[in-house]
């Protein structure tokens, strides 16, 4: 799984509460559910419930584009269900 310097700055400066780059592909290999609600079938939103956490957003998505067979992580965050 591919996490671009570009991608990394833009999700830590947008959700700071996302320290760890290692958290974002422990969630693609240990995730609790993948969706695709994106009109664009190759994004897959994986989604991994965060019990520990002290904010009502305990489900941490992790949206992921493939391209050729190789993922590419867009973006990351915290919501409060999977949707």
């Amino acid at each position: 799984m591919h996490l671009s310097r570009e991608r990394w700055t833009h999700i830590r400066k947008k959700y700071p509460e996302i320290e760890d780059s290692e958290m974002l592909r422990e969630t693609i290999v240990k995730h609790d559910k993948i969706t695709q609600v994106h009109a664009d079938q190759t994004i897959h939103y994986f989604w991994r419930y965060c019990k520990n956490r002290l904010s009502e957003d305990k489900f941490l998505l992790v949206v992921v584009k493939y391209l050729n067979g190789e993922g590419y992580i867009l973006s990351a965050y915290y919501e409060d269900k999977i949707k």
